[in-house]
């Protein structure tokens, strides 16, 4: 991976923290908007840490593949990822 490895490291165990809060939250009965907003703010920080991963594959690997004139795999990959990322 050539994503920036602490930067994504921080946000997943920042994730990882809220999802334990969040099962807390459940477990204390706590008021529902609540636990739904912690939910969203947890997959915003997954969405930002998706983005960055996919960032840095496109400017290394994509185009790596790109100069060497074999980009067909990766333009593939992206563009499925982008179709999964378009269906949220």
């Amino acid at each position: 991976m050539t994503a920036d490895r602490e930067q994504i490291s921080r946000l997943l165990k920042t994730a990882r923290g809220q999802l334990d809060g969040i099962l807390r939250m459940i477990d204390e009965d706590r008021y529902c908007i609540d636990i739904s907003n912690q939910i969203m703010a947890t997959q915003s920080i997954l969405s930002r840490a998706n983005a960055e991963v996919l960032k840095a594959h496109v400017h290394h690997c994509v185009h790596a593949a790109v100069q060497s004139g074999d980009a067909d795999k990766e333009l593939e990959e992206i563009s499925t990822i982008l179709e999964k990322l378009a269906k949220r």
